[in-house]
């Protein structure tokens, strides 16, 4: 099972019980041996309607991130080279039927008017947005961002530009 208390993951998997899509959680707690190598445990596999089904890495941020030194930062969506690396491991071992995906967790805060152009979704009276990017696209358009932390991410306009509403993929808005 995925850790119910990361709330990010736990209001994507409420998402798709709302709208009756079915999904499988991972055990995150240990990697998994494959082939002889350990591989980077991803959330979830979507059997999203009509489409080749999602291996999910969730990743939540909040819209807007605020700073330490209080400037508001949109779209956050870096991801850790780790996490790329096992996406696509996971996209070879389950093959043609699969594609792997981030979906990007937006918690939602301040004005409705500055948050993205999608139909939020309640959680435990907090309000998300859901974007997916596939792998493919995302490692197509990202660029270092910390060598330390060993973080990627995609420009902001780009991003816009690339990330889609999960309704896109098949997963209606209930």
């Amino acid at each position: 099972m995925t850790r119910k208390n990361i709330h990010y993951e736990a209001a994507f998997m409420d998402y798709l019980r709302s709208r009756g899509v079915p999904y499988v959680p991972v055990d995150e707690t240990r990697r998994i041996l494959f082939a002889g190598e350990k591989i980077k445990s991803f959330d979830l596999i979507v059997y999203a309607p009509g489409r080749r089904h999602w291996i999910v890495d969730v990743k939540g941020r909040q819209f807007p991130y605020i700073t330490e030194d209080g400037a508001r930062r949109y779209w956050e969506n870096w991801v850790t080279r780790e996490d790329l690396i096992g996406l696509r491991e996971w996209e070879t071992v389950f093959g043609a039927g699969f594609e792997a995906c981030f979906v990007f967790a937006y918690l939602l805060d301040g004005p409705p008017d500055r948050w993205p152009a999608v139909r939020p979704h309640v959680f435990r009276e907090e309000y998300y947005a859901f974007l997916v990017v596939t792998l493919a696209e995302y490692q197509e358009h990202c660029r270092p961002r910390s060598a330390s932390w060993d973080t990627v991410s995609v420009g902001t306009a780009t991003f816009r530009r690339i990330a889609r509403p999960v309704e896109v993929f098949g997963i209606s808005t209930g």
